[in-house]
């Protein structure tokens, strides 16, 4: 049997579209600001936009085409060989129907049956490496698809066994995730794996509802006139991000900043060690963002409900609580136990070096 290896046809691109310019989305100030964190610094772990249907959560998304980073990945060239090479950040959407084989990669079975050789696949993982991967309706998907996407995202690295085929591949990606609370709710561990949370909520001026309207109707109308309009407003975020990105690994965190994110952290009651790392990495990015050099207390305040937001968990505060009556029940026991049995016999007489020597 002959091996081969395909990239995959299931990821789709966001490129050759006329998408709504990113600056153009009436409020929802937290979505962008989280959005342009995720491309800044993408160890902040990812964002999470939760929100009815008809908010713009997606295409926010597919709006941050335009403001894409360059970045330097690996790719084969006409002979097979490893090149490095710099592009644009892509976005790769991941379908709702998508199977773990889809995702991980796997052999073409159509192939395999009917040639009889075996035609290995690269998954939506490898293709979304050094990309934005998007998952819409993440709370709909299959829980061992979301669960090797989250493994990938935080090892960086997937490794796939199919046979006596063994591969291990980069799977380095910014991961933002959409979901309508109304079709159901993620697991905690789920939750948990995601940077900043963003409740995406419908806009309550009515003046800006009926912005979204004008400029919706202006977009469809004309899409290249209207792109127009912020092209400059656009390019200039995207010089600022790929500064941002370039500032980052000098950027540093003064001790009241840090002292005010553990404080906030431990006074919340939040368990997972993964809400300090969102929080000072996404404050991080924020002060590059801003070309500073130091995070301060301020921007801990600032970036804290994006970071904390739904991270604390009620049922392993009292779980926590009942662990601490059993402790303290158990020391009290022992404690008496301990004084019953020293008063219940007499004290050990001390023997002598001289006497014991006798």
């Amino acid at each position: 049997m002959v091996f081969v290896l395909r990239p995959s046809s299931l990821v789709t691109h966001m490129d050759e579209l006329l998408l709504y310019p990113f600056l153009a989305l009436v409020g929802q100030p937290e979505m962008k600001t989280a959005l342009v964190l995720a491309l800044v610094n993408p160890r902040i772990g990812g964002v999470l936009l939760i929100g009815p249907y008809g908010v713009g959560k997606t295409t926010a998304v597919r709006a941050l085409t335009d403001i894409m980073p360059t970045v330097e990945r690996e790719e084969r060239d006409e002979e097979g060989k490893p090149v490095l090479r710099r592009g644009p950040m892509r976005i790769v959407e991941l379908p709702l129907n998508a199977r773990l084989e889809d995702v991980v990669g796997g052999s073409n079975e159509r192939v395999a049956l009917e040639q009889q050789r075996i035609l290995l696949e690269e998954g939506v993982l490898a293709k979304a490496h050094r990309n934005l991967l998007y998952i819409d309706e993440i709370n709909l998907l299959d829980a061992r698809v979301i669960d090797a996407i989250l493994d990938a995202a935080a090892q960086g690295r997937t490794f796939v066994r199919r046979g006596p085929m063994t591969r291990l591949y980069p799977s380095q990606f910014a991961l933002i995730g959409s979901m309508n609370p109304e079709e159901g709710t993620l697991r905690p561990q789920i939750l948990d794996r995601f940077g900043l949370r963003v409740w995406v909520a419908p806009l309550a001026e009515p003046q800006q509802r009926l912005e979204v309207y004008r400029r919706a109707r202006a977009f469809h109308e004309d899409p290249e006139a209207f792109r127009a309009r912020y092209a400059d407003e656009l390019y200039r975020l995207k010089q600022e991000v790929a500064a941002a990105r370039e500032l980052l690994p000098q950027v540093a965190i003064s001790a009241a900043a840090e002292e005010l994110a553990i404080s906030s952290i431990q006074a919340l009651k939040i368990p997972s060690h993964r809400a300090e790392i969102a929080l000072l990495e996404a404050a991080r990015a924020r002060v590059a963002a801003d070309n500073r050099l130091e995070v301060t207390t301020e921007d801990i305040a600032k970036i804290a409900p994006l970071a904390l937001r739904q991270r604390r968990s009620l049922h392993l505060e009292g779980y926590a609580a009942t662990i601490a009556i059993e402790d303290a029940t158990i020391t009290e026991v022992l404690a008496q136990l301990s004084t019953a049995s020293t008063n219940g016999r007499a004290p050990r007489k001390r023997v002598g070096r001289a006497k014991a020597g006798r």
